[in-house]
């Protein structure tokens, strides 16, 4: 067995070695039961369009801070202090877009939440949908979505097949 290009490709010398293959081993492709935790990778795949996802691993704990622990409830009633504090907080990604996304997607999780119990019951209300169905969903749903931030959301999530190739291990052990 061997381990995915992602992990293949990405040398033990590079300083982010050991940040990418954690998040390789422990986090991308495995489910996610909370609904805080799939906030959080939400806000962090959407902030992760047009840069790097290492970037994302490296600022992962200061987008926590900033974002009340990626509590839905929290994040759905910031107001413009709110947003001008993320604004001025160099350890996010400082795009108004992009924060306004994380409150008005936290605050239409608030409402998918009174259908459907919780946003990771509204994500398995519509399983299985192939990848082009989630991105009509996501993109009718919430903001700042578009193919590659939801495949990439729902792949590190367990929603969509292909977070690893076969012949990975970690395959094998979100496959038991």
């Amino acid at each position: 067995m061997s381990y995915c290009n992602y992990v293949n490709h990405n040398s033990s010398e590079n300083p982010d070695f050991l940040l990418n293959k954690h998040y390789h081993d422990h986090q991308y492709g495995f489910p996610i039961e909370d609904d805080d935790e799939l906030l959080g990778r939400f806000i962090l795949e959407i902030n992760q369009a047009g840069l790097s996802w290492t970037l994302m691993l490296r600022k992962q704990a200061s987008f926590r801070l900033a974002y009340d622990n990626f509590s839905i409830e929290k994040i759905a009633a910031y107001d413009e202090a709110d947003r001008e504090r993320l604004m001025q907080d160099a350890g996010v990604i400082r795009n108004k877009l992009k924060i306004n996304a994380a409150i008005v997607n936290a605050q239409k999780i608030l409402e998918l939440r009174k259908e459907f119990g919780t946003f990771k019951g509204w994500l398995d209300a519509h399983r299985p949908l192939d990848k082009s169905e989630w991105t009509r969903l996501f993109k009718k749903t919430f903001k700042f979505t578009g193919g590659e931030i939801v495949n990439e959301f729902l792949m590190s999530t367990g929603y969509l097949p292909g977070a690893h190739s076969e012949d990975c291990p970690i395959y094998h052990q979100i496959n038991q």
